[in-house]
Order: structure tokens, then C-alpha cells, then sequence
């Protein structure tokens, strides 16, 4: 019996060191900090690929009319028809985000990009999520950057608003279908990305449960549903961060207990109010009370003066930004901007209007012409290629100064 003990210790200790190793090739939680695959502190730097595999209307400047992507959708198939509207989306997202897009984005300083995606492009039998993400975390590697996946649309719906896609209710919390149905899409995408390390980490749900008062009811199941979500993740991958935000868009981190992962970061999204300390403090009191790393996942939508403040703020405290977005439609609170297609005040305006089905004769007699139409969206397709784009350099200069 002595002699197999020898054996069974070695193997023992191999298999410990190999999974020691492993873990050292991705970025990790270590303490208050994120560390690198040496062990070296990890200050993230980055930008969100907004309005690429969720679209919202006010990137479009559809600001009274459709926001959420499902509605955004309705309007082009009612537009340009069911077949073409599919054609068009299909070439939207092969045209948003490019090489040349990642490629300025790490030579402009960053080293991290978010990606918010829809729950359905990575449903079994759609492989064009991947697809699409997977050439973007090559660009990336080769860029030397980092990627996050974050769910921005959960299935039955983290906020019930339009940036998720649902049905108008956060039924994710009362479903419990769709929560096996959300934590079925985070494994799937985990044991896709489970040996990259270009992939950082996992943002599981963004910005859970609005400021509403008759929603705040769910609070209290939020960080069960973290739970289920992170088993599922950590059911096939033991490499990566998973990331957890705070209720009410990602800023109340009273909702969380004691971290439950050995590997977790927290995120908050703060947006619109003075850039001082007191607007920040307690997610830094969360970092030094449970010795986690914190980052703030979105920001922006401002001047570049506030840019700069705000982004300065959270160097002060070694925070880790990705403000938000990269890119949208006539703008110069973006790294990136692109101008309005021809024929788009007609879509704007038509759209505003909120036609339902028992108005189809009104809409009609209103709707811009057929030829209007398929003019603009594929006006649109050519306005979002990079090199049709327009960068905002004085946004830039706000991020990315003194940040290298």
C-alpha cells in the first residue's frame, strides 16, 4: 500500500500546480485590486461597444421614438420589410464594430473594452454571437487589450426598461424559467471563453432593478440570483472574474452581503452628478470593508470638461472606467461618431409617431416612401464604416490623459 502513496501524492500535486498555472494566465481578483497574469496590480482603462449587439433608439437619435432593440427592430421591418431588415441587421453588426475600430481604441491608451450583448445571439443554434465576439477578443489580443462580457439583455429582464429588451417588467426575478434560461446562456458562453485570457471577466447582469419604488420589492432577490448565475458560470470555468452590479442601474451596493466568490468584482454605473468624493465613496468603502476589487462599468453622456473631472476622480482612487459608448449617431460625448443618413428626419419623424396596428391605414398614408426608406438604412450602413466616422478628439484627450 506504501507504494501507491508516492504516486497518488504526485498526481495530487500536479494537478494543483497545473491548475496553478492556469490561473496565472488570467487577470484575477487579488485583494482591492485586479491583478494581471504576473501579479501585477490592474487598473482598467476602457470603453463600452454600445449600440452594437443591443441597439437603443437615443444612439440613433430616435429620442421620441423607439428605444428598446426590440422596437427598433419593428420599425425597420415595417419600414424596408421582414427580409431586407434582416439583410440590413445582419450587415450592421459585421459593419459597427471592425479592426480598425479595435485597433484606435488601444492606440488611443485604452486596455479594456465591455462589450453589452443580447441573451439571443449566443442561444443554442445562434452562433453568430460568437461568431462576432470571437473576432473581436482576437483583434483584441493582438491589440493587447482586455474584453468583458456583459448580459445587457437577460432573459425575462433584469430592469423591465427598454435597455434590456423585455416585456416592460423585470420578470427575471419573479421567473424562475428565466432564470435557468439566463444561467444556461452564461454557461454556454463560459465554457466558450473558459480558457481565454484576453476575456477578463463576466459582468452577469447590467444595471438590475430601477429606481422605481414599486420595484425596489426586488432588492432582496437580487444577489440570489447573482448566486445561481455565478454556480452556473463556475460549473465550467474557474478562471475568470465574475462581475456583480449594484441594484437601482448599478448603484446601490447595499444589497450585497459578504463577497461569495473567491474570485468577484463589483460595479457601479454613476452617471450625471458632480464628480466629487462623496458621490463615490461608499462603493470605496464596499472595496475596503470586503477587500474586493471595484470598478465602474459606465459613465459619460457629458461635456468633455466633466469627462475629464470625473475620470480623474476615479484615478485618484485607483478605480478601474469603461466609460460609455464607444460610438453613436451624431455626438460628441463619444470617442467615435458618425453622421445622420439621408433620408433619416423621414424615419425619425416617423417613428415618433407610435403607430399601432389599428392606425395601419394612418401609418401608411404618412410613412416615408418605400425608396426613402431602403435609401436610408443603407445610407446608415455606409455611415457607420470607420473610415466614414469621425473621431472626437477632445473627448479622447479627456479620457486618456495622463492615464498611460
Amino acid at each position: 500500500m506504501r507504494r501507491l502513496v508516492f504516486p497518488a501524492i504526485l498526481s495530487l500535486f500536479l494537478a494543483v500546480t497545473s491548475g496553478l498555472g492556469a490561473q496565472s494566465r488570467f487577470v484575477h481578483a487579488d485583494g482591492k485590486f485586479l491583478a494581471d497574469a504576473h501579479g501585477h496590480k490592474l487598473i482598467l482603462r476602457g470603453t463600452n461597444l454600445g449600440n452594437w449587439l443591443v441597439q437603443e433608439g437615443y444612439m440613433f437619435r430616435l429620442e421620441h421614438g423607439p428605444q428598446s432593440a426590440r422596437e427598433i427592430e419593428a420599425i425597420v421591418n415595417e419600414l424596408i420589410g421582414p427580409t431586407d431588415a434582416a439583410k440590413f441587421w445582419h450587415e450592421y453588426r459585421d459593419q459597427y464594430i471592425t479592426r480598425k475600430d479595435i485597433d484606435l481604441i488601444a492606440k488611443a491608451g485604452f486596455n479594456t473594452i465591455r462589450i453589452p450583448f443580447h441573451y439571443k445571439f449566443f442561444e443554442p443554434g445562434n452562433e453568430e454571437g460568437f461568431a462576432l465576439v470571437d473576432r473581436v477578443v482576437g483583434w483584441a489580443k493582438e491589440d493587447g487589450l482586455y474584453v468583458i462580457l456583459d448580459m445587457h439583455c437577460a432573459p425575462g429582464g433584469q430592469t423591465g426598461a427598454n435597455i434590456d429588451d423585455s416585456w416592460g417588467y423585470p420578470w427575471l426575478y419573479e421567473d424562475e424559467a428565466s432564470q435557468q434560461h439566463a444561467m444556461d446562456i452564461w454557461k454556454r458562453v463560459a465554457e466558450h471563453y473558459r480558457s481565454n485570457p484576453t476575456v477578463l471577466g463576466y459582468d452577469l447582469l447590467n444595471e438590475p432593478i430601477p429606481t422605481f419604488p414599486n420595484l425596489k420589492q426586488y432588492n432582496s432577490k437580487l444577489e440570489p440570483v447573482y448566486k445561481k448565475l455565478v454556480a452556473a458560470v463556475r460549473s465550467v470555468d474557474q478562471n475568470h472574474v465574475v462581475i456583480l452590479g449594484g441594484a437601482q442601474w448599478d448603484t446601490n451596493f447595499t444589497v450585497f452581503g459578504p463577497p461569495f466568490d473567491k474570485n468577484m468584482m463589483y460595479t457601479f454605473h454613476k452617471y450625471w452628478m458632480k464628480p466629487e468624493q462623496k458621490e463615490i465613496q461608499s462603493y470605496v468603502d464596499f472595496r475596503d470593508k470586503y477587500n474586493v476589487p471595484i470598478w465602474m462599468g459606465e459613465s459619460g453622456e457629458n461635456t468633455d470638461e466633466w469627462i475629464s473631472q470625473f475620470r480623474k476622480l476615479l484615478d485618484d482612487n485607483e478605480i478601474s472606467w469603461t466609460f460609455w459608448p464607444y460610438k453613436k449617431m451624431q455626438a460628441t460625448s463619444a470617442p467615435v461618431t458618425f453622421a445622420r443618413p439621408e433620408h433619416w428626419d423621414e424615419i425619425v419623424a416617423f417613428a415618433a409617431q407610435h403607430f399601432g396596428m389599428g392606425d395601419t391605414e394612418k401609418a401608411i398614408a404618412v410613412r416615408p416612401s418605400l425608396d426613402d426608406s431602403r435609401a436610408a438604412f443603407q445610407d446608415l450602413l455606409v455611415k457607420i464604416r470607420f473610415e466614414n466616422s469621425t473621431v472626437n478628439e477632445s473627448y479622447l484627450n479627456a479620457l486618456v490623459s495622463n492615464t498611460k
